[in-house]
Order: C-alpha cells, then sequence, then structure tokens
C-alpha cells in the first residue's frame, strides 16, 4: 500500500495482509477460500471465537507484529482478543482541531477524497461507485452532487473506535445488510467492494457544515459495527461507536461548501492514501 505517512513522507510497503488479499482475489484456490470466508455464518462464528477467553493469547503476538504502542492506551487486564481489539486510548492522545470549521477525522485512517461529480458517481482505486447504490436513496444522494466523498480505510493496527466528524442533530440510523468482502484496495480489482458490504450510515445535520453523511463500512470478517443509536444529537468529536476485529472502513459525504485538505485531494491525485489521525482536520 503506497500512503503519505505523518511527516509527509511516501511510505511504499507490502504488508502480510496484503499478500493474503492478493492470494484470495487472483488466486483460483484463494478465491474458492474467499467464498468460504464471505459466508455470513462465518463472520458470525468468527466474531464469537475471538470474544472467547482463549482468544486472549493472540493479543500479544498482534501487538508486536503491528508494533501497536500500549502506552497509547487504557492500562488493564483484556479477556479476550475483541476486548483488546476495542480497547480506548487515553485522555489527549488524540487531541481535537481546535478550529471549529474544520470537518475532523473520526478515525485513525489512510484517507483519499474524490468530488462527486454531477451524475453522482466516484472513484475508489480504479472502481466507480454510484451515491444510490452506496445509500440505496437517490433523494439523500441528490444533496450531494458537487460536494466530496472521504475514503477513510482503517487497517488491522489502526485504533478502530470513531467519533463523530461534526455536531449537529442526527438522521435515524439506516442500516444496509451486504456481503462481507475486504475494504483493502487490492480487492478493487477483482469485486465492486463497498457496495456489498454491510454498512450503517446517519446524516449529521450540522449548523456548520450543512448535512453530512458519516458511514461505517464492515468487512471481510468484521460481523459487528457497534454504534450508539440512543442519541439524537451528534457532538463534535464524542464517540460514536467502534469497529470489532477486522480491516474497516469510514465513509463522508459532504457538500461543496467544505473543502479538502490541499494535500489530501494532491495526494489523492498521485495515486497516494494520507495517513491521517482522530481529530486531525479533513477539510473546512
Amino acid at each position: 500500500m503506497n500512503y503519505i505517512d505523518l511527516d509527509g513522507i511516501p511510505v511504499r510497503t507490502e504488508t502480510g495482509q496484503d499478500k493474503l488479499l492478493s492470494f484470495l482475489y487472483t488466486n483460483v484456490v484463494g478465491r474458492i477460500l474467499l467464498k468460504l470466508l464471505i459466508n455470513r455464518n462465518v463472520s458470525v462464528l468468527s466474531g464469537r471465537l475471538l470474544d472467547m477467553a482463549w482468544s486472549a493469547i493472540l493479543i500479544r503476538p498482534f501487538i508486536e507484529r503491528n508494533k501497536i504502542c500500549m502506552g497509547d492506551f487504557e492500562q488493564k487486564t483484556y479477556h479476550s482478543f475483541n476486548d483488546f481489539f476495542t480497547r480506548k486510548i487515553l485522555p489527549g492522545k488524540r487531541p481535537l482541531c481546535g478550529d471549529p470549521y474544520a470537518l475532523i477525522s473520526p478515525c485513525d485512517c489512510r484517507a483519499t477524497v474524490y468530488p462527486i461529480s454531477s451524475r453522482t458517481t466516484f472513484s475508489v482505486k480504479n472502481t466507480e461507485y454510484t451515491l444510490r447504490s452506496l445509500l440505496r436513496s437517490p433523494r439523500l444522494a441528490k444533496r450531494f452532487e458537487n460536494g466530496y466523498a472521504y475514503i477513510l480505510r482503517l487497517a488491522v493496527d489502526d485504533y478502530h473506535r470513531y467519533i463523530f466528524a461534526a455536531s449537529g442533530s442526527l438522521s435515524k440510523t439506516y442500516h444496509i445488510d451486504g456481503t462481507f468482502h475486504t475494504v483493502n484496495p487490492i480487492a478493487n480489482d477483482c469485486l465492486p467492494i463497498y457496495k456489498e458490504n454491510t454498512r450503517e450510515y446517519t446524516v449529521i445535520h450540522s449548523p456548520v457544515f450543512g448535512d453530512i453523511v458519516q458511514m461505517e463500512v464492515g468487512a471481510l470478517l468484521v460481523g459487528r459495527i457497534t454504534n450508539d443509536t440512543s442519541v439524537s444529537t451528534a457532538v463534535r468529536g464524542e464517540e460514536k461507536g467502534y469497529f470489532e476485529y477486522g480491516g474497516s472502513t469510514i465513509i463522508l459525504l459532504t457538500n461543496a461548501d467544505t473543502a479538502p485538505r490541499v494535500d489530501l485531494l494532491q495526494n489523492t491525485l498521485n495515486g497516494y492514501e494520507t495517513r491521517i489521525l482522530q481529530g486531525q482536520e479533513l477539510g473546512r
């Protein structure tokens, strides 16, 4: 995966996850295995197994392999792998951008941003998606013509709790069932990814940014997107929910009045993702 790190330096790397996904999506045997892995029952079973006490033995190797700095997180005994994976970060480790006119990233991620054309489509790694198919609402899709789609990809080593990107009143939560495929970009060469994944979204009616869609997209072996659906008002920086194990993605849709960071837009045009931490500015 090619991305620009927090210091603005291009990073070219291929992880074990990338190699596995390449095998699953481009090899005949791999694609047979993939058909088994994307079965909903397999996803549910995987989640249950990672909730069990025995799965705690997976924590230490995962930390060492992914070089996770545990000093940033709450100090506690984790009773399962999912208990660890949904760990909370310490106060102050993800400070919010203080400018109230800055749209903030709801998560740690590798980000790209795309203008939404008048035909209501946008591209992710050379795969075209329509807002209508993503949202399953032609009326809502119409609101974001000429706006921007921010694609925020979480890797397995990222912090998997996420916050509200802006303040405002909330619509109801819309849940769309789908087939579980990976959100890693390598898969886009073979399958349309986001419109096949389980996803949830809500519309934030922000007095600063207008309407914003904040959508969570599940991925391979992620059976649960856990959102607090009891709240009716979003507070910028307050926790919205979390993903359980696996790579995942958050998508933000904004109108034309919110402009992306220049470097984020330029990096995307150059074929790079941009490393961004939760609370940092995406646009304004």
